[in-house]
């Protein structure tokens, strides 16, 4: 394997590691710490139904596999099995500590045997009326077959003994989810203290009147979870519409092949035997002996506890300063561009600007890409009325969002009741730009607005990640976006783009083209520096120009929250290469890009990662800014992130994740940015109002 390029399977595992340094981190509020267990279990869950299945896919291929991967799929599985069960142990000494810390605050997890009989009763009470409707055992043998197993689910594997008989039997649970019912109950509260119990343990606690027409006197529940390879197969069929297609994929996606089995190490060894020879698990599999309890992605909606310091304080979104109640948006964005940042700007300006296009009467059309939306979209209801009141409306809806498929079909499906255009995808290559165009017409003067931006049009996640949205009527921008409308439409029409840079077509050769103009700014002896904040960067041939910029003199500095798979300081190669990646309360995800240009700064906010998916099989946009305002803004917020020292931390060729050294005066960059976002914004259009 390369010294000058890390596995970007190695490296997600590196970025995962940071989530779960947030769980460790006694400074980060308690129940905060809670989450971040659930989000690092949540990634993870994602990462083996996608990334470790296409590596097991891969390995398949034999000696080919590595030149297709360029390292061999069956040495990196070996690694992320070690790797795993490393972080695994770290995530259960991290549970075990926070249930400890949860008592400081008369706080406890309590699980069947340890009711009294108060709580005895409440559970009883609540399994009958609650539960026990929703629960359906299934009888297991060494002859039958098992059925295909909710993927990601939680099961319990059931061990009945008879004494009398000498005779074992084996049934499988499947506990109902957490959108079914609360993983988590709260039990009556006593003497000032709360309890809180498993839905599992409640479970536990009544099962022998599940199964009391069978004979047995002992009985005992170890749960387990089933991975299973989540890449969807659509065929090269041309007779079959793309829609119809994607439908057959998402039924298949249910009978995935196992790729991760995590089992309660008390298992008994008879019965882990059993489920591993009709799971079909070899010893290439990743099998993961673990704790009581699985599915800590349900952490992500613990129960919520009162009390001082158990989350984080509130950074409440400040109203952009062109942004006015009773005002125009549109009249603002004819004047000037507008640049978004959420969630530190509000999310409900975009959808203030929808709302205001659909009953502008001289508004003619709304298009507009949808990759993932809000489960109430806002935006579509935003749609849904621009057609109800006569405008004509496009929707690039894509149906290839991962685990959002099935969704993006009933949305599809809804605004076309409501007589939307609805344009599904683009067949070969994933819609992943974010684009909004508005056009207006009045006294038979075309004008047009655009919004193009990093993060998609879901006010859910704008709460909580980080994204810029440019808003102009710039025509330079304007025209090039109707003519990647146009590609929409009829994808046979490649236009000429001179100013935004789109995948597959132009993107990569500018991004050379930039980082090679660079390049001989160094050798000429001007000044020359790359600055840039990603979520990915794994694409080799990028690489290996960044490594060609830094062999001659140009200063990189990288922001990359996720996958790294250049290895920064190596001497002779990446020696004037710095990174560093951030993770703190919101997800980092905006993504731009800074170039010094021999002192005429390029900045460019873009859709894409740099990563070979995103630069030759998606259809990206970056969008160039013109406003001289916006590019300070953006360089300001490059500078504070990288000055981060509370939440930074250093990527480097062995992967530490130690945090950035700390300076004479500690910067949050998260925290910062908020700060820097209200003093140029002003003070808040509710606080003068008052």
């Amino acid at each position: 394997m390369s010294t000058d390029y890390i596995p970007k399977e190695i490296s997600w595992l590196s970025f995962n590691e940071r989530v779960l340094q947030e769980a460790e981190n006694k400074d980060v509020p308690l129940l905060e710490r809670f989450n971040f267990l659930g989000i690092y279990s949540n990634n993870l869950d994602e990462y083996f139904r996608v990334r470790v299945a296409t590596l097991k896919r891969l390995s398949l291929f034999g000696s080919k596999s590595k030149s297709i991967l360029g390292y061999s799929p069956k040495a990196t599985l070996r690694r992320v099995q070690e790797i795993v069960l490393e972080q695994n142990l770290r995530f259960e000494k991290t549970y075990s500590d926070l249930k400890k810390e949860l008592k400081k605050h008369n706080i406890y997890f309590v699980n069947e045997q340890q009711l009294d009989e108060e709580q005895s009763a409440f559970v009883k009470s609540y399994f009958r009326k609650e539960v026990r409707h929703r629960l359906m055992p299934l009888i297991i043998s060494k002859e039958n077959v098992l059925p295909d197993l909710t993927d990601d689910a939680v099961f319990f594997a059931i061990l009945l003994t008879d004494s009398a008989s000498g005779r074992n039997r084996y049934a499988l649970l499947e506990i109902p989810p957490s959108d079914i019912l609360p993983r988590f109950i709260q039990l009556p509260e006593k003497n000032g203290n709360r309890y809180v119990i498993f839905l599992d343990d409640v479970i536990r606690s009544e099962l022998k009147d599940i199964f009391h027409i069978l004979p047995f006197d002992e009985l005992s529940a170890y749960t387990f979870k089933l991975t299973k390879d989540a890449e969807l197969d659509i065929a090269d069929d041309i007779s079959e519409s793309y829609i119809d297609k994607l439908s057959k994929s998402l039924q298949q996606r249910k009978k995935g092949t196992p790729v991760r089995f995590v089992h309660d190490r008390n298992m008994p060894a008879d019965l882990l035997k059993i489920l591993k020879k009709k799971l079909n698990l070899g010893t290439d599999d990743v099998i993961i002996p673990g704790d009581r309890y699985h599915n800590f992605k349900d952490f992500m909606k613990f129960i919520d506890i009162p009390g001082d310091g158990l989350r984080y304080e509130k950074l409440p979104p400040v109203r952009h300063r062109d942004i006015h109640y009773g005002k125009s948006i549109l009249s603002v964005i004819r004047k000037k561009d507008v640049m978004l940042f959420f969630p530190y700007n509000p999310f409900d300006h975009f959808i203030d600007l929808l709302r205001e296009a659909s009953i502008d009467p001289y508004v003619i059309s709304i298009q507009v890409t949808l990759y993932r939306l809000a489960r109430n979209s806002s935006v579509i209801n935003a749609l849904m009325n621009a057609a109800r009141n006569g405008k004509s409306v496009t929707t690039v809806v894509e149906l290839q969002a991962r685990f959002d498929e099935e969704a993006n079909i009933l949305w599809g499906n809804k605004l076309l009741d409501e007589g939307v255009k609805v344009i599904y995808g683009v067949p070969g290559l994933k819609v992943h730009s974010k684009l909004c165009l508005i056009t207006r017409e009045k006294n038979e003067v075309i004008q047009r607005y655009a919004a193009v931006g990093t993060g998609n049009f879901n006010e859910q996640t704008a709460r909580v990640y980080t994204d810029h949205l440019l808003l102009t009527s710039n025509k330079k921008i304007t025209n090039e976006v109707v003519k990647a409308f146009n590609f929409f439409v009829a994808n046979y029409r490649k236009d000429k783009f001179y100013h935004l840079l789109l995948s597959p077509f132009g993107l990569r050769n500018k991004l050379l083209m930039l980082i090679e103009n660079e390049i001989r700014n160094a050798k000429a002896g001007r000044e020359a520096w790359i600055n840039i904040k990603i979520n990915n960067l794994t694409d080799e041939e990028i690489i290996g120009k960044l490594y060609k910029a830094s062999c001659a003199g140009v200063r990189i500095r990288l922001i990359v929250r996720g996958m790294l798979s250049l290895v920064p300081g190596l001497k002779g190669v990446s020696e004037n290469i710095t990174a560093r990646g951030i993770v703190d309360r919101f997800l980092e995800h905006s993504r731009f890009m800074i170039f010094c240009n021999g002192g005429n700064e390029l900045v460019y906010i873009t859709s894409a990662d740099l990563m070979p998916r995103n630069l030759d099989r998606r259809i990206e946009v970056s969008c160039p800014i013109f406003d001289e305002a916006i590019r300070k803004e953006i360089t300001d917020v490059f500078e504070i992130q990288w000055n981060d020292n509370v939440k930074a931390r250093v990527h480097d060729a062995k992967q530490s994740n130690r945090l950035v050294a700390p300076g004479d005066k500690p910067c949050r960059s998260q925290t910062e940015v908020h700060s820097y976002i209200t003093a140029i914004n002003g003070p808040s259009q509710e606080a003068t109002r008052g």
